[in-house]
């Protein structure tokens, strides 16, 4: 391996540890889940379960873009219960991990076609209603304010009906 290469993978390493881990491996995604759908329910709001993990520079970053922007968190709270729902595709060596992982997923219509992060809008009823590829919100080397204010708005509640 070249030294401009290894320099490369440290820095990757080291802007990655810099982010906040926002995914929780420790509880079972279909809880965490099923609580959001309860809550949004009762709050007249939908569910938005952005799927990915710790493992994911660009889950993380996305985490962290909408955490600084105060416009985009009222908007989020406002309409929305927001859960980081884990995935570690990395796991494929446990079966009865992937075996669960496997059924969440299904449960969500399937999104990681899109790459991770990837964004599932649920219903109050659970119903999967959109499912948003995060490549779409993306510009240059982070997310497009623009672009990811567009995506929250066209998805509340009120939009919707």
């Amino acid at each position: 391996m070249t030294i401009l290469a290894s320099a490369a993978l440290c820095f990757a390493a080291e802007a990655q540890s810099d982010l906040k881990k926002v995914y929780d491996e420790s509880i079972d995604p279909m809880t965490q889940i099923d609580k959001a759908i309860a809550k949004a329910d009762k709050d007249g709001k939908f569910v938005i379960c952005q799927v990915g993990g710790n493992w994911c520079r660009w889950c993380l970053m996305f985490a962290d873009f909408i955490s600084k922007d105060s416009e985009i968190t009222e908007l989020i709270d406002k309409n929305f219960e927001y859960i980081h729902v884990n995935f570690n595709p990395r796991e494929r060596n446990d079966e009865a991990k992937m075996k669960k992982a496997e059924t969440m997923l299904a449960r969500l219509g399937n999104p990681g076609r899109f790459g991770y992060p990837v964004f599932v809008v649920l219903d109050g009823d659970g119903k999967v209603i959109h499912i948003q590829d995060s490549s779409l919100l993306e510009e240059g080397n982070g997310y497009n304010k623009s672009k990811v204010m567009r995506f929250f708005s066209n998805w509340t509640p009120a939009a919707v009906k």
